[in-house]
């Protein structure tokens, strides 16, 4: 046997495989192929290429040609192996081509592959075809391209939830991104890819504004009626929204928001930051972090591209918000979970490694480096009536953003509420804190929330009392709200205090201006013996004899609205600065007071965070349509003075009374 001879007999079959490769010696020596051969060799079920068998006849067919220059093949793959090691299997990405394949070089029948992840950090690729370009689908001028995936894992899993953004290379060069599925049920997987010209460059953002439900998909019943299938539109895939620390109990509180927004709610955890999770490389995968600390919510979809410290992904919107700051960290995958409905992969959240600058109709854009900033939210729950009395804290931070942040503050507050380990069912809340702003003063929290009768849980209105103010701050039309922090305490009381207005009256029908009179008012406590509670109101000195008052003895909500008008229900005049709505929310009356108010018969002018009680009518015609339409409002009633009673628990009920002044 010659000593060529006897050198292939003893190089091992991998060895072969990297030589196997026709053509000149400088493309035998990439490492791409080795990558991609060890890989398949040692990860089970992986997706290895059909035309690996005809490479390796090639070889046998060339080594019989050139034995001459067999020597100097095996020194070179012998030096090529280490380091294709050290590369990994993200290799075989990074030597992929930077090379673009344009729109209109795409063709039906056209070969080709794609990346992404079906467990640990391990990019795997499969096959696909090109079934077809649909044009001007997305929009005007916005086509997508329609491909068949192939191999055993696609073909098993379906197009699975999380993989949009996956990179799509024909002929060797990046086409696109992963982004569409076509149907529900269905027996071949069938997705739909961005072109990679949209993805670089994703449309404005007047474009992208607008709702991605409203142009990918179509309602069952709109279905049903137009005679379309269920299930057989093509629709983005979900990107799933990690919830990590979260009960499904929570979330069910929210459902029909999150369903609003087009999120896809899945479990998942959390991993320890790693020095290389900055290191991204296209098939890898990351997303937005909404909210962090002791629990967390975080996207989580592939990477399309890399380009300097660009991050490209998705291939479709998040949630459609346009230019955005929104931190960005790398995603793990625990594993693939197929499902004939919905499959989905299962994904541990990493470190933050940059921002997310845009979620725009095409693709969702990102840059490697500093995340941007979040807002504190410190939650205290203290269980009284127990000794000692106990104590637990939780910090979380979460995204500055006017769509999002009202709803997250709801989410988080009532699952760190109601997933305390110290929280109990059929108790009496009683929530305080204060929301701290850049440049303004800090709007007040205070608040008292007994059991109800429903099902719903007792910690729901915490929660959709944190919201509303969060909605109006970030609602308004004035400036930025730019919150620093949010405390909250919740004091959990044994037991439910609160108390029912059964009937009220006056010491007497009558009186003289400048008297005062005592209101006395008889409360049923739930469950308890009905007791009395008394207060005084003092008629005032300019009201004229034979005139007749209203006392309004009430909870807090309903004096609010009799004080306030339309104003209080968000309609009519309000406020023209953020300073004047904070002093709105600060003003507002707590739930846990008993509230007396005395009406004079005197019109009272509501001008946008402004009461004027007591104004003449001829100054009214003045004020009144002059301003901003809609910015001045009268009421028939002046709210003259008021007294309240602290109950220590949520007040309900209203009583009115007329006094005549003699």
């Amino acid at each position: 046997m010659s000593r060529v001879a006897r050198a292939r007999h003893t190089v091992p079959k991998n060895f072969r495989r990297l030589v196997t490769y026709t053509g000149p010696i400088s493309r035998t020596i990439a490492p791409v192929r080795l990558a991609e051969s060890s890989y398949s060799s040692r990860v089970a079920g992986s997706i290895a290429s059909r035309y690996s068998a005809a490479y390796h006849y090639g070889f046998m067919h060339t080594a019989r040609s050139h034995l001459s220059k067999s020597r100097c093949l095996l020194f070179l793959a012998l030096l090529a192996f280490p380091v294709t090691l050290c590369l990994g299997p993200n290799a075989v990405i990074a030597q992929e081509s930077n090379e673009i394949l344009t729109l209109s070089q795409v063709r039906a029948g056209m070969q080709g592959y794609a990346y992404t992840i079906f467990a640990g950090d391990q990019v795997e690729k499969f096959n696909l075809e090109v079934v077809g370009v649909l044009e001007n689908f997305l929009g005007p001028k916005q086509s997508i391209i329609l491909v068949q995936l192939k191999g055993p894992k696609v073909e098993h899993t379906g197009v699975v939830a999380g993989m949009s953004g996956s990179p799509v290379y024909l002929d060797g060069k990046l086409a696109g991104a992963l982004s569409l599925k076509l149907g529900i049920f269905t027996k071949e997987p069938i997705a739909g890819v961005t072109p990679i010209q949209d993805v670089l460059n994703p449309p404005s953002q007047t474009a992208a504004a607008q709702s991605t439900a409203q142009q990918l998909g179509l309602p069952s019943e709109a279905s049903t009626r137009t005679g379309l299938p269920s299930g057989s539109a093509l629709e983005p895939i979900e990107t799933p929204l990690v919830f990590s620390g979260f009960q499904p109990a929570a979330l069910q509180q929210f459902a029909n928001q999150l369903q609003g927004y087009g999120i896809v709610a899945a479990q998942g955890g959390t991993a320890s930051p790693r020095p290389d999770d900055g290191r991204l490389v296209a098939g890898d995968m990351a997303g937005m972090v909404l909210v962090q600390g002791d629990a967390s919510i975080n996207s989580a979809c592939t990477v399309t591209a890399v380009q300097a410290d660009r991050v490209y992904l998705c291939g479709h919107p998040f949630l459609s918000l346009g230019d955005i700051q929104i931190p960005m960290a790398r995603s793990r995958v625990v594993t693939t979970l197929s499902s004939d409905l919905a499959s989905t992969k299962i994904v541990n959240v990493g470190g933050s490694i940059g921002t997310i600058t845009g979620d725009h109709l095409t693709a969702v854009t990102g840059k490697l480096g500093a995340p941007p900033a979040m807002i504190p939210l410190d939650l205290t729950l203290l269980v009284s009536g127990a000794e000692p009395a106990k104590q637990k804290s939780l910090h979380f931070e979460l995204v500055n953003h006017p769509k999002l942040t009202p709803l997250l503050v709801a989410i988080t507050t009532f699952s760190g509420l109601t997933q305390n380990s110290l929280y109990g069912e059929g108790t009496t809340l009683h929530l305080s804190g204060e929301i701290r702003l850049q440049g303004h003063a800090a709007v007040q929290i205070e608040n008292t929330f007994a059991p109800g009768e429903t099902l719903s849980p007792d910690g729901l209105p915490i929660a959709l009392t944190m919201q509303n103010v969060f909605t109006r701050l970030f609602a308004n039309t004035f400036e930025t709200a730019k919150v620093d922090r949010i405390a909250l305490r919740v004091e959990s009381v044994p037991g439910r205090k609160s108390f029912a207005i059964e009937s009220a009256w006056l010491e007497k029908g009558e009186a003289a201006p400048g008297e005062t009179l005592r209101v006395r008012v008889l409360l049923r406590p739930y469950r308890g013996a009905a007791r009395v509670e008394e207060t005084t109101v003092r008629i005032p000195e300019q009201v004229s004899r034979g005139t007749t008052l209203r006392i309004l003895v009430s909870d807090a909500d309903l004096l609010n609205r009799a004080s306030r008008g339309f104003a209080f229900a968000g309609a009519g005049s309000g406020p023209a600065g953020l300073d004047q709505l904070i002093a709105l929310l600060n003003r507002e009356r707590r739930n846990d007071r008993l509230y007396v108010g005395l009406f004079v018969p005197a019109p009272t002018l509501l001008w946008e965070d402004k009461e004027l009680p007591n104004v003449p009518l001829s100054q009214i015609n003045i004020v009144d349509g002059r301003p901003t339409p809609g910015s001045v409002q009268v009421l028939r009633e002046s709210l003259a003075s008021e007294a309240s009673i602290p109950l220590g628990g949520p007040v309900s009920g209203v009583i009115s009374l007329n006094l005549q002044v003699r």
